[in-house]
């Protein structure tokens, strides 16, 4: 006979209710929804880029501990000013321009300018068109400064190894990253990113990664974001660092005054110690 406190075994094939609010509980986690991500995405999309921002804040903190006297951009403009005329300015406008689209794009969710009543399409034709003048102007700037430091000999002969590292390095990341808009957001269907590739950024500083958010985006993007990677791991052995030494202080400090525009006040003539006469010659006398 059975105990009558004893519960009836569930039928052979057919799972018990717990069972099934674990398996739901467990598909919804974070760990389930990682598992479907395979071994070389989570190389990619999460060992990298933690791999390349701890370089990044351990190489700027050596860097300035061992090299202080080499935080500088190292200018040339003494030895050729005039493709570094053009090509500075165009450069350093459009990035700054890139950058501020690159914070709000990645680092704003959509729910925030939702909330301030800039929908998806606003935000779409600003991003691209607003975007497209930035990227046009960085490269140009970027086109420029890279042929004066090949075309003209004296740059050439200054140009030392992490130079011919950043160049290069700097020079894909813009070209890839103008080249997935303009494929994607200027004459392609529309692409919109912040749905993708902007959680698995978040996702990274807030320490829960989510690599499958961006697994799923074009290969543009993705190769977009891994040159962004290694570039930030460059940063801190290449001039780039004088990004941080902004001469802002400039700004506050008091001016440096050469020459007053009123005169000074007429100093006597010195008097003789011997014969107590001033030093002014009499009259008649060379």
């Amino acid at each position: 006979a059975r105990h009558p406190a004893q519960r009836p075994a569930e039928p052979y094939g057919r799972p018990s209710m717990n069972a099934l609010s674990l398996t739901v509980a467990a598909s919804s986690s974070p760990a389930a929804s990682s598992s479907s991500v395979s071994g070389a995405e989570l190389l990619l999309w999460v060992a990298v880029p933690y791999s390349c921002l701890a370089v990044f804040v351990v190489g700027h903190v050596w860097r300035y501990r061992q090299d202080q006297f080499g935080w500088t951009s190292r200018t040339s403009q003494l030895l050729e000013h005039r493709w570094l005329r053009w090509g500075s300015p165009l450069f350093h406008l459009g990035t700054f321009m890139v950058i501020a689209g690159h914070v709000v794009g990645l680092a704003v969710p959509a729910s925030w300018t939702e909330a301030v009543g800039i929908d998806e399409h606003m935000y779409h034709t600003v991003a691209v068109w607003a975007g497209s003048v930035a990227g046009v102007a960085m490269v140009a700037g970027l086109g420029m400064l890279c042929a004066r430091r090949l075309l003209s000999r004296r740059i050439r002969l200054g140009t030392d190894r992490s130079d011919k590292l950043l160049f290069p390095l700097l020079s894909a990341t813009v070209l890839v990253g103008i080249t997935a808009t303009a494929a994607h957001n200027v004459f392609g269907a529309g692409y919109d990113y912040r749905s993708t590739v902007s959680v698995w950024f978040r996702g990274l500083f807030t320490l829960t990664p989510k690599p499958e958010a961006i697994v799923g985006a074009p290969l543009l993007f993705q190769l977009h974001a891994l040159t962004a990677c290694l570039l930030f791991a460059a940063w801190p052995f290449t001039r780039l660092v004088h990004v941080w030494s902004a001469p802002v202080g400039y700004l506050v400090r008091p001016y440096l005054v050469y020459r007053r525009r009123t005169s000074p006040t007429a100093v006597p003539p010195a008097v003789s110690r011997r014969s107590g006469t001033t030093g002014a010659r009499p009259a008649g006398r060379p």
